[in-house]
């Protein structure tokens, strides 16, 4: 049970939202339609709820819609990177962007978009760069164990990722245009329309720069030279990120109907059409003139959805289509004037995809749910530039298939006022083979007053090796074992407050996991990469978030959030050679601390946004004859922005100017290649106001 203190009008509008499923006009509107617009205060009232039963020992971050929408330029990589502990490793804005929970690799994260799973197939990881933030409604993490509610094979968690109606009355419009440093550009379009039953939107976002910033290269020295040639000192010489332009196009296309009887139906279209250069690494010192690096991508993901809820019970359905080709083309000049093909990449992936669910409660005390997932891939990879000793050219690469199916049934009850427990049990099949997914959950409310409640949870999960890990060329490892993993959790949350005066929440949790035949990729002494399973990884370490919301004044509210981890992730396994130094030590590219801060100051029309970031990480990686022992330079990166609003009879518009990297840190990716230093934009938001409803309210 929790105490909770709103308006009264919450109470009043809480049946209208259920008459409103049945397919009604909420009566709030239709009154707002039929008189003026009046202030009335009313006294307020305590209302009491009891915590959802999907909840019971679950561990989730979830993130509002103006934490989405606050960079509305940045994708989710960004909105991760500055309000959860996670670690995102990305090499600047519109590069390869990728998340870790806890200590894990980006592959053991599961990451889905309306219900359907988005990993792709050959990496097993998600490029966040790609999901711009304007496209995402609701947004949510299930760390460690709680990953199990939702999917199979997160060893770190599940970001899940979702898409809503656009609760429109008649036609709506919204334009953003943003202008930043660096020739860089920004569109996002929003066509809404609605009825009682219809609601149908399309979203459009359009994004490009020359993203030619300077910067100083600190893996290159300049000597000095007196006149006899000897040398007198060194310097760092500043040098210009050349050749990483992209241009971006993002559409989405969203229909709901809502038949007033209980079912909705739903489509979900998404296109993205990429076209992006690398630049070069810092240790690189090739003429950027004589090169082109480049990855275009064009990618269609789609779900046809129908929900069906009742007062005990709701099923539902999804189907879905996943389309992605992506190229990736490196040529330069030999040095005879002419551009010359390296590397011609191609790689095609179609995924198929469905999925059934349904949950029905007994009372008060039970809730069971079950569902299962189906996804069939079909991948092709090949380099079309491999040239044969006999002077052909010979297509190398694979041609791959795998289905995958995840079940997982559920049983959640709460036999008293204060205990939860639940149990899911998950069947996972990867292409043959099989794997069993267990996990229990509890919670306990030790105190009303702050609603203090304790939870701990246990689960044992499994990872398959992804397509790349089996066949990829030159490299891949048919002989990989399964990843598999024992997970133990236990944490306290908390939230107090005053109405109208100020909210505190926060959470802590500790959890320790480890993790048998853990695949990483490490370098041979033949040129390349080639994954391996070591032995054992011990992953662990604690997580800690807060939330304080206060009202400074009247019309002046103050939002301060933080989180903090830490995570070790250490190969406690056997010395993989007698050379091997990496026992003992943390995994490569895993930082062991990072924190994070955002302070939000608003007063009346008026917005201020800062927020920080920081990662620490040091690691040891040992092949069966090389091992590379390194610290990488602290990740620092705060960003500021200002925001004025203004309402207009017929508009609302909203002017802001943010500053990327505010105290122009210089920092380096884990490839040596430069982050943007400080970057300044500027946006203009309009919103007209069209029909009856907005003219009466005006």
């Amino acid at each position: 049970m929790r105490k909770t203190t709103v308006r009264i009008v919450a109470a009043l509008l809480f049946p209208a939202a259920l008459h409103a499923q049945g397919g009604a006009q909420p009566p709030q509107e239709a009154a707002a339609e039929a008189r003026p617009e009046r202030n009335i205060a009313i006294r307020e009232v305590p209302i009491w709820g009891r915590r959802p039963m999907k909840e019971i020992g679950v561990e989730r971050t979830t993130f509002d819609s103006v934490t989405l929408k606050e960079n509305i330029a940045l994708s989710i990589a960004d909105v991760l990177t500055f309000n959860s502990p996670l670690f995102v490793k990305q090499y600047g804005r519109a590069t390869l962007s990728t998340v870790s929970f806890r200590g894990t690799g980006p592959s053991h994260t599961q990451v889905t978009w309306n219900g359907m799973r988005i990993n792709n197939p050959m990496l097993g990881m998600t490029d966040f760069s790609m999901i711009p933030s304007y496209f995402i409604d609701d947004a949510s993490l299930l760390h460690g164990t709680s990953s199990v509610n939702e999917a199979g094979g997160a060893l770190g968690g599940v970001v899940k990722l979702s898409t809503a109606p656009a609760a429109a009355d008649g036609f709506g419009l919204q334009y953003i245009q943003g202008i930043g440093m660096y020739r860089t550009f920004d569109e996002f379009l929003r066509l809404t329309w609605g009825d009682e039953h219809w609601q149908v939107s399309t979203r459009a976002v359009y994004q490009s720069s020359r993203n030619d910033y300077k910067y100083r290269n600190r893996d290159k020295k300049e000597n000095i030279y007196d006149e006899e040639m000897n040398i007198v000192g060194s310097y760092y010489p500043v040098e210009r990120n050349k050749s990483g332009a992209f241009d971006d196009v993002h559409v989405l296309q969203e229909i709901y109907y809502n038949t007033g009887r209980g079912d909705r139906f739903g489509l979900n279209a998404w296109y993205i059409n990429s076209n992006r250069e690398l630049p070069l690494l810092t240790t690189d010192y090739a003429d950027d003139t004589r090169f082109e690096n480049r990855q275009r991508e064009h990618t269609l993901r789609s779900v046809l959805s129908w929900d069906r809820l009742r007062r005990d019970w709701k099923v539902g359905a999804k189907a879905g289509y996943i389309h992605t080709w992506m190229a990736y083309d490196y040529r330069r000049d030999p040095g005879n004037g002419i551009m010359t093909s390296m590397t011609r990449s191609r790689s095609r992936i179609d995924t198929f995809y469905g999925q059934a669910a349904g949950e029905y409660a007994v009372g008060d005390e039970w809730l069971f749910t079950a569902d299962i997932a189906l996804h069939q891939h079909f991948v092709r990879s090949a380099d079309k530039n491999i040239v044969l000793q006999q002077g052909d050219k010979a297509i190398v690469g694979y041609d791959q298939g795998r289905v995958e199916i995840d079940a997982a049934v559920s049983a959640k009850w709460r036999p008293a006022e204060r205990l939860g427990l639940s149990a899911v049990l998950r069947e996972q099949l990867y292409g043959t083979k099989w794997a069993t997914v267990p996990a229990l959950f509890a919670d306990y409310l030790l105190s009303k007053r702050g609603n203090v409640v304790a939870k701990a949870s246990v689960s044992r999960n499994f990872r398959f090796p992804t397509l790349n890990d089996l066949y990829f060329l030159p490299g891949g490892n048919p002989d990989l074992k399964n990843e598999t993993g024992v997970q133990y959790e236990a944490g306290l949350s908390f939230a107090v407050g005053r109405d109208a005066i100020y909210t505190l929440s926060g959470s802590a949790s500790w959890y320790d996991q480890r993790i048998d035949d853990w695949i990483l990729w490490l370098p041979t002494t033949k040129g390349f990469f080639s994954p391996v399973n070591i032995k054992e990884v011990h992953a662990y370490g604690v997580e800690v978030r807060a939330d304080l919301s206060v009202m400074l004044a009247r019309g002046l509210k103050l939002d301060l959030d933080g989180t903090f981890s830490w995570s070790p992730s250490i190969n406690v396994g056997e010395p993989m050679s007698p050379a091997d130094q990496s026992v003992g030590k943390q995994l490569p590219y895993e930082p062991e601390f990072s924190g994070t801060a955002t302070g939000r100051l608003a007063w009346r029309s008026w917005g201020l946004l800062w927020q920080f970031c920081y990662y620490s990480e040091r690691y040891t990686m040992s092949s069966n004859d090389i091992t590379l022992t390194g610290r990488l330079t602290p990740y620092v990166m705060n960003n500021l922005s200002l925001e004025k609003g203004f309402a207009f009879r017929r508009a609302d518009l909203s002017l802001k100017a943010t500053i990327n990297n505010l105290f122009n840190e210089e920092y380096l990716s884990v490839l040596s290649r430069p982050m943007p230093r400080m970057n300044c934009e500027f946006f203009i938001n309009v919103k007209p106001k069209w029909g009856k409803k907005n003219r009466t309210a005006k």
